[in-house]
């Protein structure tokens, strides 16, 4: 079964490092944890797919404890509270969020995981202050806590849930400071635990919840912070089989999860940009797919806490004069301007919004700037930068190398090179990312020609030829809401293909008109908005029908070539790339606001800030 992450509403704080089980009536309680400030809570919260409410208070703040649900009470076992350890077993009532003592674990301890299994809890690893445990502990309720089993190595933070009479163990802290990729099942009717496998990379702080009689092992990260992952991984305790089983929206760690019915309900987290507060659902496929819009969190002002702290500005690289220009949306004047590296092509917001990067084809740099006051920092090193991208999990930048053939997998904050993919095709320079984030479509201008990319094994897996041959120009890629239909722009037929990206096939066109390049959706997700560069027109087409609505000429013709939409959807801005300015359109009228006066060839402007909660890149491709 593959499983789709699907946003469903949010909690009233962001919080991670929760304990969290399942209620009776198809909910999830959340005790403790740590709040975006990384202090512990006493929060008793009971959530459901489309929210959440306060139901009380714990005896004292506390994070890292585990939780696991014995008939209609829920128990909750240790956890930390900032200086010290708990041993605390406090039984929890869902309905009313009453508390009292419920016994004592053998040692105090926090970073543990717990789960339940035929009216006992087993509480695995922890940690007491001074070492890591290699236990599991057994409890019932009116009897004293006792350890039954040792693991292999002593282990915190692992994933655990329980599933066809096992407890599964995945992944988790080690005592060296490495993560570990292990799976384990522990058996109580024979007091051992076994291995089974293991897991695709390291993991630690991932959770876990059953679904079908199978375990799934959803997000966490690596040994160190910022690696994190959003992979859902599958494990067959029976069979030990283990395979990737979906993604979620973004790489999220220390997250709650719960089986509720049919479907796992998730909660908060580390992502991003800290602490999280969402609420979603890890629903099969089948049931996902007519609800899907990759666009969902790009809606008007909807901004993410990294990009609330922006000051609000337009970023124009001047190719030709290797300068960037500053305007102010709010009185269309350049504010600012400085110099970068030869040959800058596009502005683009990182994936964790927090830094904008200019690309400095001919430079062979980046330079940063930071979006809080617009001011550049030190250019970074790197092999010929057309265009950058984020692999949708964060942990790497693809930087399009156009010139010598290539994407580059960098470090997504060091740009250290991870791995160099050459491309079977010529002038491979924009792309985007299927809904799952398992691959991407990217462009060849020179050689008409589109590559499709498996994003997690990072290599070429299909070349699709174009109708129009080695003559096509193929430009700008876009995703439809639905994840059915990347749209790509080609400067040669003068309109878009439409094209399967699961099947590589192309199965249909929209002329537009002359010269079209860059693809810009509106913020309700109803509309694409298509740049007509050797014209001076934008298209302006619906999703829905696949088909042009209306044309915006631009007074007195043009160049309009790329931009993007402003927070509030109502200002496209575009670059004007061979005259030299930038055009504020009216999005509701299709009207020229301002024309102003830039620097030599604008190219890949960017607008910030946007909404959505990460960048997958360009001069915006949020999520």
């Amino acid at each position: 079964m593959h499983l789709v992450e699907r946003r469903t509403g949010d909690l009233p704080a962001p919080v991670q490092d929760a304990a969290a089980t399942s209620t009776e009536n198809r909910g999830m309680v959340l005790l403790g944890g740590l709040t975006a400030a990384d202090t512990s809570t006493a929060a008793i919260l009971v959530a459901h797919a489309t929210g959440a409410r306060d139901r009380g208070v714990l005896p004292a703040a506390l994070h890292d404890a585990g939780a696991v649900r014995l008939g209609a009470s829920t128990y909750l076992f240790g956890g930390g509270d900032g200086s010290k350890q708990l041993d605390g077993i406090v039984r929890v009532e869902a309905a009313t969020g009453a508390t009292a003592d419920a016994g004592h674990l053998p040692s105090p301890s926090s970073d543990q995981a717990a789960a339940g299994l035929a009216g006992t809890a087993y509480v695995v690893g922890g940690y007491t202050g001074s070492h890591w445990l290699d236990t599991i502990v057994a409890w019932r309720p009116g009897t004293s806590a006792r350890v039954v089993a040792h693991l292999p190595t002593p282990l915190r933070y692992a994933a655990v849930t329980a599933v066809d009479n096992r407890l599964l163990i995945a992944g988790g802290s080690l005592p060296n400071g490495s993560a570990s990729d292990e799976v384990l099942a522990y058996l109580p009717a024979e007091h051992r635990v076994v291995r089974i496998g293991r897991l695709p990379a390291p993991t630690t702080h991932a959770a876990a919840a059953g679904l079908g009689g199978v375990a799934y092992v959803v997000g966490g990260r690596g040994a160190t912070l910022g690696s994190g992952t959003a992979r859902v991984i599958a494990v067959d305790v029976r069979s030990r089989r283990i395979w990737r089983a979906g993604n979620l929206l973004t790489w999220r760690s220390d997250l709650a999860a719960a089986t509720v019915g049919t479907r796992i309900l998730l909660a908060g987290g580390r992502g991003p940009g800290g602490a999280e507060s969402g609420i979603s659902e890890l629903v099969p496929t089948t049931t996902a797919t007519r609800t899907v819009n990759v666009y969902a969190h790009d809606r008007a002002n909807m901004l993410a806490p990294a990009a609330l702290s922006a000051v609000p500005r337009i970023y124009v690289p001047n190719s030709e004069s290797a300068t960037v220009d500053e305007i102010d949306p709010r009185t269309f004047k350049v504010v600012d301007h400085f110099a970068v590296g030869q040959l800058p092509q596009h502005v683009t917001p990182a994936y964790d919004l927090k830094t904008l990067y200019v690309t400095n084809d001919l430079g062979n740099t980046l330079t940063p700037i930071d979006p809080r006051t617009g001011t550049p920092g030190k250019a970074i090193a790197v092999d010929d930068p057309y265009n950058m991208y984020f692999t949708p999990d964060g942990r790497y930048a693809i930087v399009v190398a156009e010139r010598l053939r290539r994407l580059d997998f960098r470090d997504a904050h060091s740009f250290r090179l991870h791995h160099s993919l050459a491309v079977p095709c010529v002038g491979v320079d924009h792309m985007d990312f299927s809904s799952d984030g398992s691959y991407a479509l990217a462009s060849c201008e020179f050689s008409g020609q589109v590559v499709k990319v498996d994003v997690r094994r990072e290599r070429v897996v299909g070349v699709l030829d174009l109708p129009d041959g080695r003559a096509g120009m193929p430009q700008d890629v876009k995703l439809s809401p639905d994840g059915k239909i990347f749209y790509v722009a080609d400067m040669h037929a003068n309109g878009l293909w439409e094209i399967d990206g699961a099947r590589l096939k192309t199965v249909g066109f929209l002329h537009t008109g002359a010269g079209v390049h860059g693809l810009y959706p509106s913020r309700d997700a109803r509309l694409l908005y298509a740049t007509n560069r050797g014209e001076g027109s934008i298209s302006v087409i619906s999703f829905r029908t696949r088909k042009q609505l209306r044309k915006w000429w631009i007074p007195g013709g043009g160049s309009p070539d790329m931009g993007g939409v402003s927070a509030d959807g109502n200002v496209l801005w575009l670059t004007g790339r061979y005259s030299g300015v930038v055009y504020a359109i009216s999005t509701r009228t299709g009207r020229l606001l301002a024309k102003i006066p830039v620097g030599a060839g604008p190219h890949g402007l960017c607008v910030w800030p946007q909404p959505g909660r990460y960048s997958l890149g360009h001069t915006g491709i949020l999520r």
